[in-house]
């Protein structure tokens, strides 16, 4: 078994060397991920300037580039064979929500899933990245349930893993995504130069967070997963918008 990771925090990222190392003992790893920090990069791809794609003295590959880039470059055109599976992560920091819009992180996964190969976002719920070896060990437990069983169909789940030891999580819940407030102001302050700048605010509070979605399990200590889609159609109102035009 072959697993391509990568992740939006770089390649020197300690979350990226957790999952490397427990997935290693079950299949052969490539390593293809942004030599800085790309957090926040969503689905984007680099088209203005060619990628560079060097080795670091761990073995990691990394790209001067998007998570998304790292993952298309690596599965169209570096490595000999394609992957059976894409994992991203670890991620510092729950995508739950809104948040799997943006995220680098759920991008990597979202490019694997687009080239037809099962893909996992990891990501370990705090700041503070205390127990990275519980989310490895979850993305671990997934990844040979995915070997043992395979899908239909090619898969896309998003993955949050509570900050916690292992044996104090509650169990691995099927959840759907929750919805946010709109986030906070921007942050308008002075440069050293004495020019405006303006700092992106923080992400809002949970608005949909009740039984079922990824925030409540996340918060009752439970491992949330999500299948997540690419389409964007808004099947719904399709017969509205043709009703509209017809007018």
């Amino acid at each position: 078994m072959r697993i391509l990771l990568c992740n939006d925090d770089g390649y020197f990222a300690p979350g990226i060397e957790h999952l490397a190392s427990a997935l290693s003992e079950l299949a052969e790893v490539t390593v293809v991920a942004p030599e800085r920090d790309r957090s926040g990069a969503s689905n984007s791809l680099t088209l203005d300037r060619p990628l560079s794609l060097k080795r670091a003295a761990n073995g990691f590959y990394y790209v001067n580039g998007t998570p998304t880039d790292c993952v298309h470059l690596a599965v169209t055109g570096m490595l000999d064979a394609l992957p059976d599976m894409v994992v991203s992560g670890i991620n510092i920091g729950a995508n739950m929500g809104d948040d799997t819009i943006y995220s680098g992180t759920v991008a990597a996964a979202t490019e694997g899933f687009l080239l037809g190969i099962p893909s996992l976002a990891i990501s370990l719920c705090s700041s503070s990245g205390a127990h990275f070896a519980s989310a490895a060990r979850v993305a671990r437990e997934l990844v040979g349930r995915l070997r043992q069983v395979a899908p239909r169909e090619p898969v896309l789940l998003n993955v949050n893993v509570p900050d916690l030891p292992h044996a104090q999580l509650r169990g691995v819940v099927v959840t759907r995504l929750g919805k946010r407030h709109k986030a906070e102001p921007v942050v308008r302050t002075c440069s050293p130069r004495n020019e405006t700048v303006f700092w992106i605010g923080a992400a809002g509070a949970a608005q949909d967070a009740g039984e079922g979605t990824d925030f409540y399990a996340v918060q009752n200590d439970q491992v949330s997963v999500t299948p997540l889609q690419v389409d964007l159609t808004h099947n719904a109102q399709l017969p509205l918008v043709r009703d509209w035009l017809a007018r």
